[in-house]
């Protein structure tokens, strides 16, 4: 079983409840804050083939604890938080785009850095190969 990457988590997260998050009204609202969007860890973990412990682990005890921050004047904002109001397993789904965008960005400059690598062993190869047609 593949153990899904936390791009891929925060991928999904963010795919399938990016509406949720944008059709928040505040004069009828269906959660308790537009920035924090209720998850079902269960349907996630379904997606991925894996126990929803996995999914409520990766995002409670790890993403938690390297996205959260603790603002100037001591208030935390939570990356992922059990409760927020009466909803449960909420995302602060703004903080997760930028996350995802960050996420995102180093993908293609590593994906640039493994490009211009290739390239460089093709050159070589050709340059060898020239070489030893010219002995």
């Amino acid at each position: 079983m593949k153990l899904p990457t936390d791009f891929q988590i925060l991928n999904d997260i963010y795919s399938h409840y990016y509406d949720t998050f944008v059709t928040f009204s505040k004069d009828s609202p269906q959660r308790s804050a537009k920035i924090y969007v209720p998850i079902d860890i269960i349907d996630i973990a379904k997606r991925f083939g894996v126990d929803p412990d996995i999914i409520f682990g990766r995002l409670y005890y790890y993403l938690e604890e390297k996205f959260s921050y603790v603002r100037p004047g001591g208030t935390k904002v939570p990356f992922f938080t059990l409760a927020a109001g009466p909803d449960k397993h909420c995302v602060n789904f703004p903080l997760l785009a930028s996350v995802l965008a960050g996420m995102r960005q180093e993908w293609r400059r590593d994906l640039w850095a493994i490009g211009i690598a290739l390239a460089s062993i093709v050159i070589s190869i050709v340059s060898i190969v020239i070489s030893l047609i010219h002995l």
